[in-house]
């Protein structure tokens, strides 16, 4: 029997999760312009990001489960066509309310079609080497997107304003829609599993993520110890707290306990979270210090992402083949190290430097350690996870990685403006101060996870050998020879 060609399949998902990743670095660059275009303030700068990204990420898990419920082919061309509409709006806002909300919309979308698209790849590409390869090219779109939305970012605002960077993603959501009606048949990649929606604890968990992270973001204006701040942090721990509640006495919870004791479902996301805090805060202060500090334009910041397109392209391409040479673990390790030293390099960054000497070389170190990681994590955490919860633990690697860029702007945001504050110099120097601080701490989080890559091979190897004594004893009792028992009196 013929096996069935999924390539078609596989270029109209690689382009939703480009289109995906795309409208969340699309911004990076345009950010001073859409500052000064629609009136917003400092803090405000980062909500244009964040809005996407709370969103996104607070409600991927319920992408992902509404995905395995409803039919996953169905949940992408829904969520791409909410992506599509709430581009255009924001990119005919005016106001910074209409800006905001269209945003919050987008990643309502993406994380609508983000799980979606990914389950639908795991169902047609099995454990194997046509996985491997399959996130390989998954790995790669990701960082060509994240890279490409930089660039054209930048070629956008430059030449026709910020607007028309939204009215781009409305037309590259619509591509990648009308591809996956051609290409990707509904078929037994998108059967529906059994049971119910746990709407309770995706309220509470949505609103719980929502205020804390609000808490995050307001205490550069306002200070850690105003009631503001105090009060969000408190109302995000009580809601989060009350999520956990609800979801350990739930009969179909959103986040069930049995997937995080699947496979490496739990460390995996744990540090894909550490990983998107690091790759968000990078693409974000890195536009902004060459704009605001080093003066290049938006057209030349843009330009200047080729190199960290190319190498987190590069890596993600040879990603499966590394960890088929060298084995996963090593293979994550060292992609980690590679990224934890470009970001301590770029803890170098000077007020008076060029992109020559300051950023090109930890650039390329950056692009392509984070691209062979991507692909790594990815694969590991859905590896022994079972087919029915396919879509789900696809929704939890996405909704970690998001929840981990928003959380950790917010955090790297606030330290940058407490850094800048506390500098002393002239206006360029304190603002590179403040960077710097940003990509020092990056390097020294993303070096203590790669040290601890080694317990992930630890667990599998315990759990391997507990799979295998579970198995002896099974064999054991089946061979075990059956004596007669005797009669009861």
């Amino acid at each position: 029997m013929k096996t069935p060609s999924y390539g078609p399949a596989l270029t109209a998902l690689a382009a939703s999760q480009f289109v995906v990743i795309m409208g969340t670095s699309i911004v990076n660059v345009a950010l001073p312009a859409v500052q000064e275009g629609i009136g917003l303030a400092d803090s405000g700068m980062s909500w244009v990001v964040n809005a996407y990204g709370l969103a996104f990420g607070a409600l991927l898990l319920i992408g992902g489960r509404v995905a395995d419920l409803l039919g996953r082919r169905r949940l992408l061309l829904g969520g791409l066509a909410l992506c599509t509409v709430s581009s255009l709006a924001a990119g005919l806002a005016t106001e910074p309310w209409s800006l905001l909300t269209a945003r919050a919309l987008q990643g309502v979308g993406a994380a609508a079609a983000a799980p979606a698209s990914l389950a639908l790849l795991l169902h047609l590409f099995p454990p194997g080497p046509g996985r491997g390869r399959a996130l390989g090219v998954w790995g790669a779109v990701s960082g060509a997107g994240g890279a490409a939305g930089v660039v054209i970012g930048g070629l956008l605002t430059e030449s026709w304003g910020w607007p028309s960077i939204f009215h781009v993603s409305a037309a590259g959501t619509l591509l990648a829609l009308v591809a996956t009606v051609l290409l990707v048949d509904a078929g037994p990649a998108d059967a529906r599993a059994g049971g119910r929606l746990d709407l309770t604890g995706t309220l509470t968990m949505s609103l719980g993520l929502t205020t804390l992270i609000y808490g995050l973001t307001a205490a550069s204006d306002f200070g850690w110890s105003s009631w503001p701040v105090l009060a969000s942090l408190a109302a995000g721990a009580v809601l989060l707290t009350s999520f956990g509640i609800i979801e350990s006495r739930h009969p179909a919870p959103l986040l069930p306990p049995r997937l995080l004791a699947q496979g490496l479902v739990t460390p995996t996301n744990l540090i894909m979270a550490l990983f998107g805090a690091i790759w968000l805060g990078m693409f974000f202060f890195l536009p902004v210090y060459q704009q605001r500090v080093l003066g290049a334009g938006p057209l030349e910041t843009g330009l200047s992402q080729l190199p960290l397109a190319a190498t987190n392209i590069a890596g993600s391409v040879l990603a499966p083949r590394l960890a088929r040479r060298f084995g996963p673990y090593v293979t994550l390790g060292a992609s980690l190290g590679a990224l934890a030293a470009g970001l301590l390099w770029l803890g170098r960054i000077s007020a008076d430097g060029g992109y020559v000497g300051n950023l090109l070389g930890p650039v390329v170190v950056i692009g392509l350690g984070s691209g062979i990681a991507f692909v790594q994590l990815t694969g590991l955490a859905v590896t022994g996870v079972r087919p029915a919860d396919t879509g789900l633990a696809s929704g939890l690697v996405n909704a970690t990685r998001q929840l981990g860029s928003t959380v950790g702007l917010a955090l790297l945001t606030t330290l940058a403006a407490s850094a800048t504050a506390s500098s002393h110099g002239d206006p360029a120097e304190t603002l590179t101060d403040g960077y710097r601080a940003a990509f020092l701490v990056c390097g020294a989080v993303v070096t203590l996870t790669a040290l601890a890559v080694p317990l992930l091979a630890r667990r599998v190897r315990r759990q391997a050998a507990a799979a295998a004594t579970t198995t002896d004893r099974t064999d054991t009792a089946r061979t075990a020879p059956k004596f007669p028992q005797p009669a009861a009196r």
